[in-house]
């Protein structure tokens, strides 16, 4: 049972996406209770890894409503993401390659627990981008054109 909490919608657009890998996610217990009200953001989030341990940066949590302020955590805290030291080297090795990050996919439920899905990215340039919208177009027209022969 994956139940899709948030994607990131922009990092397709704006990165080559060579690999993926999916984490663990170490948070608070009000910063559980926020994600299952819907109140995170993930457009900006982004990973990085420092000294052998990764952490997601950008990630936007809202503080949960009805926590005392002893409770509550800070909206973009960096949190420590989980993964096996074998898949760190690896995500050090691409980074340290000009030009790569690592933008967050996407955040679901896996078993109760919250996992992302990260990804080895290397930037697109904006006419990268257009090519890609005009593929988009491309494909689009092509479909219309197949539906409308098949409707005769």
């Amino acid at each position: 049972m994956n139940a899709e909490i948030a994607t990131n919608r922009k990092a397709g657009r704006d990165f080559h996406i060579q690999d993926k890998f999916e984490a663990g996610l170490e948070l608070k217990g009000t910063e559980v209770k926020s994600i299952r009200a819907g109140k995170i953001n993930v457009s900006d989030a982004f990973a990085r890894v420092e000294n052998n341990q990764v952490f997601l940066y950008g990630c936007d949590i809202q503080p949960w409503q009805t926590a005392g302020a002893w409770f509550n955590h800070p909206a973009k805290r960096p949190r420590r993401l989980l993964l096996h030291k074998r898949e760190i080297l690896k995500l050090a090795a691409a980074t340290a390659i000009k030009g790569c990050s690592l933008p967050l996919l996407r955040m679901y439920w896996k078993n109760r627990r919250v996992k992302v899905e990260i990804g080895v990215g290397k930037g697109k340039t904006h006419s990268d981008q257009r090519q890609d919208l005009k593929k988009q177009v491309e494909l689009r027209e092509a479909q219309r054109e197949i539906s409308r022969f098949n409707r005769r």
